[in-house]
């Protein structure tokens, strides 16, 4: 019994750590909400997060849906073409894109690049003792600091999902159109009588909405409470990265099933 009752008292405290830290972020999303206003008062702030977040994210964002466009196009004929389909090529994609692939490679991009990057901004700002300097201001970090990188990565996410689907469509119309040479009336005919606004586009929306919200908040949390030290502030930019992607993941099949569901309910 004495060799059991370590192993459980460390799951026990690891799991009440877990809880509490739970709780913390909770509490740190609530009062991060209520002081949004000066996010938006002072809206040159979120601006400049906007810029930071979603601008500079640009190239990774257009190039990388590019590319998946290709691909999928590449791979989606040579599938199609088994069985005589390969007209529907533009369905497949457009479909796969703006539910599926837009959103979520989108969301993986943006917490690598932009999800990482606030989170050590905020982190070096604790280190070097500056969120301590506002507070000795009267300056609320969370409203000055905070809540403009939340709301700037909130507004972006959506933007860059919309470009890396818009790219991903263009990609395949160079290769099945251009290179492969599919009929181009039928790769936009099909694609514009089946492709609906409302299942297909505004379910992809809601999910980088929510993936924006997710990525967001674990980014400036992760900073905001990281240790002031060189290997806190790398620690917590690695934990973003890995717990964002993770929650972007489980996300996705929790909207996805009951997007299904509303679907095949309607």
């Amino acid at each position: 019994m004495a060799g059991l009752r370590e192993p459980v008292q460390r799951l026990g405290h690891s799991m009440t750590e877990r809880i509490l830290r739970l709780g913390f972020a909770s509490r740190f999303f609530a009062y991060m909400l209520l002081h949004s206003g000066t996010a938006f008062r002072r809206f040159h702030l979120t601006i400049r997060e906007i810029y930071f977040a979603g601008v500079l994210s640009l190239i990774i964002i257009l190039v990388s849906g590019m590319f998946v466009g290709m691909v999928l196009a590449l791979q989606g004929y040579e599938t199609l073409q088994r069985y005589g389909s390969s007209e529907a090529l533009g369905i497949l994609v457009a479909l796969s894109l703006v539910r599926e692939l837009g959103p979520v490679v989108a969301g993986l991009l943006f917490a690598s690049r932009a999800g990482s990057a606030i989170t050590a901004e905020i982190g070096l700002m604790k280190a070097t003792e500056q969120l301590s300097a506002m507070e000795m201001m009267a300056v609320d970090p969370l409203a000055r600091v905070v809540a403009p990188r939340f709301w700037g990565g909130v507004i972006s996410m959506p933007l860059l999902a919309a470009l890396f689907s818009t790219l991903g469509i263009y990609g395949a119309y160079l290769v099945g159109v251009k290179l492969i040479g599919i009929d181009p009336g039928a790769f936009w005919g099909n694609m514009q009588a089946v492709v609906e606004f409302r299942y297909d586009i505004v379910n992809g929306i809601i999910k980088s909405v929510v993936f924006g919200i997710a990525v967001s908040l674990i980014a400036v949390f992760e900073g905001y409470v990281a240790s002031p030290t060189a290997e806190g502030v790398s620690n917590a930019t690695t934990r973003t990265v890995v717990e964002s992607s993770l929650a972007i993941l489980a996300l996705d099949f929790v909207l996805t099933v009951f997007m299904f569901r509303g679907v095949r309910g309607g």
